[in-house]
């Protein structure tokens, strides 16, 4: 297994690494089991992807302006699925080298942006509101991930534990999400008894809020065994 904790040393792919490890720790550190490193670079593209959609609906109190970043993001789709010049930007060149190398789903992608719509929307989400989000989101991106690792995997069952990964965060901040996390939780580890040892690192960060853990020697622990075990 190359560089448990250290950075994927691939052309091109530090500073976007560097940019997932600061804003998105738990999927970072799951990254680090992906021994190959090119594998490894296409899957911190799309966490990268997902930190960029995240943040349309952060960085402005105005959902136009929200709506417009994410039809920025719409766009590099566009470029990439025509064969178009895929504009400068690291993510999207990043994006645009994994999809081309493993064919990921343009629908898959699409959901992403999709669910960030209804972040826009200041109304507190319902429990079908989260998980519909947590579905088109973490879902989305696990699914994806799988694919890239395994193509012969499960990517239904990477779905459930990426939800499951995104509703936990979610309900550490919003105590009543706590009942729609522990039914996806257990929906997501009978679903991923069968999951291969090299497709499980783009689902091992649901151990870590799993079972939660505050020190980061302990979070790395935890997240060693379960990619040892096979579960989470």
């Amino acid at each position: 297994m190359a560089g448990l904790f250290g950075l994927a040393m691939v052309t091109g792919v530090e500073p976007l690494d560097e940019l997932v490890r600061t804003n998105d720790p738990d999927r970072w550190l799951s990254s680090r089991f992906i021994g190959d490193l090119a594998a490894r670079a296409a899957v911190i593209a799309l966490y990268g992807f997902d930190h960029e959609l995240s943040r349309a609906p952060k960085v402005t109190t105005n959902a136009l302006i929200g709506e417009i970043r994410l039809t920025w993001w719409r766009e590099v789709l566009d470029e990439v699925f025509e064969g178009r010049p895929v504009r400068r930007h690291p993510t999207a060149q990043a994006l645009a080298a994994a999809i081309s190398r493993h064919r990921l789903a343009r629908d898959r992608l699409e959901a992403m942006i999709d669910a960030r719509y209804r972040e826009l929307d200041p109304a507190p989400l319902s429990e079908a509101d989260a998980v519909a989000w947590a579905a088109g989101t973490a879902g989305q991106v696990a699914a994806l991930a799988v694919g890239i690792l395994d193509p012969g995997a499960n990517t239904d069952a990477a779905g459930v534990a990426g939800a499951a990964w995104a509703l936990g965060r979610r309900a550490a901040a919003d105590p009543a999400l706590k009942p729609a996390f522990e039914r996806t939780l257990q929906e997501a580890r009978s679903a991923l008894r069968g999951l291969s040892a090299v497709a499980f690192p783009a689902v091992a960060h649901l151990a870590l809020v799993a079972r939660p853990l505050k020190s980061e020697f302990a979070r790395r622990l935890r997240l060693t065994a379960a990619v040892a075990q096979g579960r989470v």
